[in-house]
């Protein structure tokens, strides 16, 4: 049975919502201060940003079909974990650098207008848009080279309703509170990663399989589940397979994809509502990480030697 592109939709819709948050910040600030005449440099960049992803996401496909069936196994293995560590680092520097990220663009096209570079104005957004453009192409990776329609129709969904709901906020003036948003979502796209993370680690266990590696009691069952594979609720099942997507769910996990996932979930949640609930705990917490992690060098090592 074919599953619901859930995960491929929440992960487009999120991608474009901020790509077209990035946008209006330039477009608007264009406007603002009675440059207008530049908005169209700034469109050159969104679609040469969009061009060059699909271009990329066309080359990935392309390049798995052209595999042997266990190197398939590896490529989609690799795939996930990437984009599993790309989706959490995303997540947390949305969540880091939200509130300083308006005047952090409009800084540097201020800085690209004055020096009457278009160029620089057209590289600014081009960067940006393709930024999203590289996380999403990343994030569909795993889902394309598995299903590609479900992967085309979710990715085409997640782009309309996120267009639909930037078009809302900023031309109609629809409220919405954007932080609590990128809040929710995000906890949704922590679960997701936890997810791929499991799933690329199964794959290489099932890669080392193919090539004779005993992956010893880290590849053997945690548990079976007494659900068979005609069942709605098995992991590729219409209903089995959103919870596979959205929380990793499997009738036959392996030991290492269960400790791994876990661990990821444990660790990530409470920090991901941290950072949202408690900015400030979240950056003492990082600070003292920094200091425990910077070189300390003795006044011995400082002092300089002695004749």
């Amino acid at each position: 049975m074919r599953s619901l592109p859930v995960a491929q939709y929440l992960l487009t819709f999120r991608e474009v919502l901020e790509a077209s948050l990035l946008t209006a910040i330039i477009l608007a600030y264009l406007a603002r201060t009675g440059r207008t005449s530049l908005t169209r440099y700034a469109w050159y960049g969104v679609c040469g940003a969009v061009g060059v992803s699909l271009v990329l996401g066309a080359t990935i496909w392309l390049t798995y079909g052209n595999l042997v069936e266990a190197d398939k196994v590896l490529f989609e293995g690799v795939a996930a974990l990437i984009a599993a560590a790309v989706l959490t680092s995303m997540i947390y520097w949305m969540a880091v650098k939200a509130k300083t990220i308006k005047s952090r663009i409009e800084g540097h096209i201020e800085a690209a207008v004055t020096r009457g570079t278009i160029l620089g104005l057209f590289s600014i957004t081009f960067v940006l848009v393709f930024r999203e453009g590289l996380e999403t192409v990343l994030f569909l990776t795993p889902f394309l080279v598995h299903d590609l329609t479900n992967t085309l129709l979710g990715a085409t969904l997640g782009v309309v309703a996120g267009l639909l709901l930037a078009f809302g906020v900023f031309r109609v003036g629809l409220g919405l509170d954007l932080r609590k948003f990128f809040y929710f979502t995000s906890i949704l796209l922590i679960l997701l990663a936890g997810g791929l993370l499991g799933y690329g680690i199964h794959e290489l266990i099932e890669y080392g399989g193919l090539r004779g590696v005993d992956s010893g009691w880290w590849g053997q069952s945690a548990y079976i589940l007494p659900i068979t594979s005609e069942s709605l609720f098995h992991h590729k099942g219409v209903i089995g397979s959103i919870f596979a997507v959205m929380f990793g769910y499997s009738v036959n996990p392996e030991w290492a994809r269960v400790i791994a996932h876990f661990s990821y979930l444990v660790v990530a949640i409470p920090l991901v509502i941290l950072v949202y609930r408690k900015p400030e705990v979240f950056g003492l917490m990082v600070a003292r990480l920094r200091g425990f992690l910077r070189p300390v060098y003795t006044r011995e090592s400082a002092d300089p030697p002695e004749d």
